[in-house]
């Protein structure tokens, strides 16, 4: 059966299953997902309703306070590799639970910073590397519990962080005048200790096929038959047991005996035996496989990702300095990121609902969604006015739902790396993305600061998509490309590996003992 566990097992140890179960304790895997994405993404995003403040308390440039969350997303995405062979190498509930104690950890300790150099450290630092090691071992493990379902599942989880930045920015904005921004700060890191109870949730997942065995006739044990056909073939009952040779037995003379032509029976037994031990030695798993950049595909899909991040965060911090220099004030701002925050969650939904489609080829519509968020980005700086913020704004949301909840899920997609190499690709594509998640919001922060316009970082990020969709639209060309060159060799390499095991090897061996008794009589 597709979902029953081999063995029952206790809360801790893998689940067993015989094939993707496409549910089961992947349900439990997707609710976890869904609060580490609201408590990592969420906070991100949301961090732009500090900006303002950590201005006035360190009397710092726009470009400096960029540098905080710059700093924090270059660390959880430089460090994607590291988290990769962690995961690994202790298991995904380890680590994600060691990231949720860092992300709080460095989140309380900024609230007692003094200068913007403490906040580089406990937030851009410490904080982001729990970032890292909380949210890519879960997005890794959640692809593993599903495969028809992967693309709207992982969708649906991950709009954790559009609710976050739904409720968080309005919360946290009346928290600030009533406490004052570093005691909210303060909550905020306490709350996100909760993360250390979704990484418990967090159960590896085994996939071992169903082996079948042959019925052996009741009337004869096996024990006989192999004595038996030691007897009338003059073979050892070891080779036999090994699985992987008949041999003549070399205190026998093959003259002596006749061989007879056995039924299939005990043939069918011995080839059970030769694939059940063929299984036995496990390979040994790579801690991080550096193989995937030698796809070409994937390598346009990382360059992709690493322009598309360019517009994945700035956006969300400037979109309150940006309405309020247009002179709205600052609860209609929070408002506007939450209609944002609104629009992700039905671009996330409606993208995995569509991806979840089938036939359909799921990087084209990964192309769309890209370059209408290039228009997205390019159409901010042409509104005035409130409405004209808020519709931007719900585009935009609606936009970034449906790239943002899709874009790493898509590795695990055949026209990418494929499953068997997702975890190794995820931590590699998130460690390229670590140059721009860097650059991006103080590059835009530089932007703002030398044209004393909040329209130029919008600019900046919607150039970034442009060339991500260039590279998007390579991805299936270069796959397509190599799959061409490389079946020519996998042909060559089948038709050499043919002659050395043919299916029928046990028969010729038989065929040969007999013919061999019949020229000695």
């Amino acid at each position: 059966k597709m979902t029953v566990k081999a063995v029952k097992m206790p809360c801790s140890a893998p689940n067993v299953y015989t094939k993707v179960p496409d549910g089961g304790w992947g349900w439990t895997i997707a609710f976890a997902f869904f609060f580490v994405e609201a408590l990592t993404y969420g906070i991100i995003k949301s961090f732009g309703v500090f900006f303002n403040d950590l201005m006035e308390s360190f009397d710092e440039t726009n470009s400096r306070i960029s540098w905080i969350i710059s700093i924090c997303v270059f660390v959880q995405t430089f460090t994607a590799p590291l988290s990769t062979v962690l995961s690994n190498r202790f298991g995904h509930r380890f680590v994600v639970m060691a990231g949720g104690v860092l992300i709080s950890t460095g989140m309380v300790t900024a609230s007692f910073a003094r200068t913007v150099v403490d906040m580089y450290v406990t937030i851009g630092v410490i904080s982001g590397l729990g970032y890292c090691l909380s949210f890519l071992p879960t997005v890794t493990i959640l692809s593993q519990y599903f495969d028809k379902r992967r693309s709207l599942v992982t969708a649906v989880a991950s709009t954790g962080e559009c609710f976050a930045v739904f409720s968080f920015a309005p919360a946290i904005t009346a928290l600030k005048e009533q406490i004052g921004w570093r005691y909210s700060l303060l909550s905020v890191g306490v709350l996100q200790l909760s993360i250390v109870v979704c990484g418990s949730l967090l159960r590896p997942i085994i996939i071992k096929e169903q082996e079948e065995v042959k019925a052996q006739p009741p009337e004869e044990p096996t024990e006989t038959k192999y004595m038996l056909e030691n007897e009338q073939t003059r073979t050892s009952i070891e080779s036999i047991d090994s699985g992987v040779e008949i041999t003549t037995s070399p205190s026998n003379v093959p003259g002596n005996t006749k061989a007879e032509p056995k039924s299939e029976e005990p043939k069918e037994h011995v080839q059970i035996l030769v694939e059940n031990n063929s299984t036995l030695p496990e390979p040994k798993t790579k801690l991080l496989d550096f193989s995937v950049m030698r796809d070409y595909s994937f390598i346009c899909y990382a360059f992709f990702g690493l322009f598309a991040t360019l517009g994945f965060f700035a956006p969300s911090l400037y979109i309150i300095p940006l309405s309020l220099s247009l002179g709205i004030g600052k609860d209609h701002s929070a408002y506007i990121l939450s209609a944002m925050a609104i629009a992700e969650v039905f671009g996330r939904i409606s993208a995995g609902w569509v991806l979840n489609k089938k036939p359909i080829r799921k990087i084209y519509i990964e192309l769309i969604c890209v370059v209408l968020l290039s228009v997205a980005l390019f159409a901010f700086p042409f509104a005035s006015e409130f409405w004209g913020l808020m519709t931007c704004s719900i585009f935009f949301g609606f936009m970034l739902g449906t790239v943002a909840g899709t874009h790493i899920p898509l590795l695990a997609e055949d026209d990418v790396v494929g499953i068997a190499k997702m975890s190794s690709a995820a931590g590699v594509y998130v460690f390229i993305q670590s140059l721009a998640g860097l650059a991006g919001p103080p590059l835009a922060g530089v932007l703002v600061d030398t044209t004393q316009n909040y329209s130029s970082a919008f600019y900046s990020c919607a150039a970034g998509m442009v060339l991500g969709a260039v590279f998007l639209s390579l991805v299936r060309p270069c796959k397509a490309g190599l799959c061409q060159r490389q079946q020519p060799r996998a042909e060559e390499g089948a038709a050499e590996v043919v002659p050395d095991l043919p299916d029928d090897f046990i028969e010729m061996d038989i065929g040969k003992a007999e013919n061999s008794g019949k020229g000695c009589d």
